[in-house]
């Protein structure tokens, strides 16, 4: 089964492209789930959610919709100095996700780490925290820093994560040293692929972060993926497709175009 995507919902410059002119904010979700099967929540990242939050967008959207929710940047981030204040974040966060998981529309948690977290002793000794502390709750990892997918580690980091039940999220980012390539893995039950755009210029020098996912695809770019795809969901029982190009509605187009490429309905 393949689940499809944007990170995000809410913009106001997707006005006139996904979204109605006079489309209040405040239906955007509903009217979103129209369009597509599955949403990234990727506010979560930038403030703790709470379980009142998450609840009224279970509500606002139809059965069988899911929610993947990006980690709180304090669980991947920027951690807590006291190690011992770790778990009490994961805990306050998995309590938000309650009214999710009780709906039945709790896709996944995407732990997507920052291109600083390395493939050291330290880093591989915090993925084995955030198993212990997420072993209930189905996760994707996403990692920035190329590190953990050369040679000759890869194959150790793929195993790790197949022991850990943690999913590896594939990225299409630009082709730049350091950044991953685009290898798509199946380490778990849950296939994940995020486009981030292929702007190239303006992945390490923008004044605003948002400036990295100002890109629209192409098909013939989207088509680079279609195999890859098709093969992680043969592989798995899910696999989370979203796109993160979220800059004048860029992800909307490009989510609609990578269904038709699929054969998905994109209203489904």
């Amino acid at each position: 089964m393949i689940l499809l995507g944007t990170a995000g919902f809410s913009y106001a410059d997707w006005r006139g492209v996904l979204y109605p002119d006079a489309l209040p904010a405040r239906d955007m979700l509903a009217f979103y789930a129209t369009r597509f099967s599955a949403v990234e929540l990727d506010f979560t990242y930038y403030r703790m959610p709470t379980a009142a939050t998450l609840g009224s967008m279970a509500r606002r959207t139809p059965p069988g919709f899911e929610f993947c929710v990006k980690a709180f940047r304090g669980m991947t981030h920027e951690l807590p100095e006291d190690p011992g204040d770790i778990p009490a974040t994961f805990h306050q966060f998995l309590e938000a996700l309650r009214p999710l998981h009780d709906n039945g529309k709790l896709g996944c948690v995407l732990l997507q780490f920052p291109w600083a977290f390395r493939c050291g002793g330290d880093s591989r000794e915090y993925l084995e925290t955030c198993a212990e502390l997420l072993r209930d709750v189905p996760t994707v990892v996403e990692f920035r820093n190329s590190e953990w997918v050369a040679d000759p580690v890869r194959e150790d980091v793929l195993g790790d994560l197949r022991r850990m039940g943690f999913g590896f999220c594939a990225v299409d980012e630009p082709r730049l040293k350091g950044l991953m390539p685009p290898l798509a893995a199946t380490t778990s039950p849950i296939g994940y692929v995020r486009f981030h755009g292929r702007n190239a210029a303006k992945w390490w020098k923008h004044e605003a972060a948002s400036e990295r996912y100002d890109y629209l695809y192409t098909a013939a770019e989207l088509s680079e993926w279609t195999g890859k795809i098709e093969r992680l969901a043969q592989e798995t029982d899910k696999t989370y497709v979203f796109f993160n190009n979220c800059h004048a509605g860029h992800a909307a187009t490009n989510a609609a175009m990578m269904a038709g490429l699929l054969g998905l309905d994109p209203e489904s």
